[in-house]
């Protein structure tokens, strides 16, 4: 028997589409239901190992969590991970299949829903019911011939959609209604009802319009859902998180400041420090300086390293952090950043670009390699300072050099991984997920003296998961969603 199916797209981009999906996986596992979450493409630089030992996006790794399941490249068959001049890599079933630029892809499309196709049927032999979560806007008529994202997607396995708008952005009604508008009349059929997201203050002030969406639109009004402040502190994938709010901390002991580059990748490495109440984690745009008073530099992973090297210098960040390290502070480069420290970046093959090699920070005697093979697997050893870790690679190329004689870490093999500078103050490593660990995290908080670790981050973020559940169980009509699947 296969699965019954429910679709969820969006007016826009960060309208909750990935946030509502994995809140009702949780909801449902918890009536008792196989739940199993599926986007057929998703545009992501933040993505996680599966245990099948490919990529998918970081918001199927998240509602796959809520669905209490492992995640599996078939929930997520189609990566697009941007990158500089070459466009984007394209991931598929968990594996890159090539690299094309957006006209290239468009072309590539009929192609990939095959493997879309693919995945979805097996998933559909092994859950009671899959929620299928779309990507960017339903109303983009404009890249609907061959999408395989949306009602490309829904009409092709002709699963009943939701349709989601926010309105904490504003014009939420015309959103709504104007995709109504725009969608083929038989792309518009499938839609059987609408959610309004992000609501703040008086429900029954928008009472009046909820009834005219429905109205103009001949949809179910399914639910007003308010704002659910904790979703901050889920892992996000799209670089959007990075630019919000984040809420004032009292107290804070441990300064560590970040220079976010245009190609940032796997942000959410840094999630479980922010996450700490003793540490204020302070992100640095371009044309801003590095804080003096930052103990701890870190730079995150990118997904071109060459092209947001450049943007370092350009910007004056290289200046900054040689000065940090002057002053005795510390520096630790995660995945591309580790990259970046070392003295060269070699591309023979034009990974990246045009075939060359380029000089890097220096800060590290090492020089990097890019190679076409990506590494995809778990990673469990211990640190330099002994403390364990358990997390993940993934990445492209092949790093050497002396400081390599003195390694970041010791994986449980054995084998040596990363590299740490004569002076002990400049580390790189390959390792994602560091911090999620709680024995890493107390660590690092040890040694800045800023006291012990006061989180479980896994634990928090179950936590909140189970709350989402609860606040879309009290808002959602989520018996009316489960007659509309089929």
């Amino acid at each position: 028997m296969t699965a019954r199916a429910l679709m969820f797209q969006g007016t826009g981009s960060d309208v909750g589409k990935s946030l509502i999906v994995a809140g009702l996986a949780r909801a449902l596992v918890a009536r008792g239901l196989k739940v199993l979450p599926f986007k057929p493409q998703n545009m992501s630089n933040n993505a996680a190992v599966t245990a099948d030992g490919g990529e998918i996006g970081r918001a199927q790794a998240l509602q796959a969590l809520a669905a209490r399941r492992p995640p599996s490249v078939h929930m997520n068959p189609v990566l697009l991970k941007p990158q500089s001049e070459i466009g984007a890599q394209v991931v598929v079933q968990g594996r890159v299949y090539s690299t094309a630029k957006a006209a290239d892809y468009q072309r590539l499309k009929p192609e990939l829903m095959l493997f879309v196709q693919d995945s979805f049927a097996q998933l559909k032999q092994e859950a009671d019911i899959v929620l299928v979560e779309g990507a960017g806007s339903a109303s983009e008529a404009n890249l609907r011939a061959n999408d395989i994202a949306n009602m490309g997607f829904a009409r092709a396995a002709d699963v009943p959609v939701v349709l989601i708008g926010d309105i904490d952005r504003g014009g939420v009604i015309a959103s709504l209604v104007g995709t109504k508008v725009v969608l083929a009349p038989e792309d518009a059929a499938l839609i059987e009802g609408f959610l309004v997201n992000k609501f703040r203050g008086d429900p029954a002030l928008f009472a009046a319009g909820m009834a005219q969406i429905a109205e103009a639109t001949g949809w179910q009004p399914l639910g007003l859902i308010p704002f659910f402040p904790e979703a901050r502190s889920l892992p996000a994938e799209d670089a959007l998180a990075l630019d919000g709010a984040r809420p004032e901390k009292s107290a804070t002991r441990l300064k560590i400041s970040v220079p976010i580059l245009p190609h940032i990748a796997n942000f959410d490495d840094l999630d479980p420090l922010d996450a700490e109440p003793a540490v204020g984690l302070v992100r640095v745009r371009p044309g801003e300086a590095l804080p003096g008073d930052a103990p701890l530099v870190i730079l995150p992973g990118s997904k071109a390293t060459i092209s947001d090297l450049a943007v370092l210098r350009d910007t004056g960040f290289d200046i900054d952090i040689a000065a940090h390290v002057r002053r005795g502070g510390t520096v630790l480069g995660l995945c591309g950043g580790y990259q970046m420290l070392g003295r060269t970046i070699h591309d023979p093959a034009g990974i990246e670009g045009p075939p060359g090699t380029v000089p890097g920070l220096g800060l590290l005697d090492v020089e990097t390699t890019l190679t076409g093979d990506k590494r995809l697997e778990p990673a469990m050893g211990a640190t330099f300072d002994g403390a364990p870790f358990s997390g993940y690679e993934m990445h492209m190329g092949v790093t050497a050099g002396p400081d390599r004689a003195c390694p970041f870490a010791r994986l449980a093999d054995g084998s040596p991984e990363g590299a740490l500078s004569q002076s002990g103050r400049v580390m790189g490593t390959y390792v994602h997920g560091l911090f999620a660990d709680d024995r890493q995290r107390a660590g690092w908080l040890a040694r800045f003296a800023a006291g012990p670790a006061r989180i479980s981050y896994e634990s928090a973020v179950d936590a909140i998961l189970d709350r989402l559940a609860a606040h879309l169980e009290a808002h959602v009509d989520v018996d009316r969603l489960l007659t509309i699947s089929r």
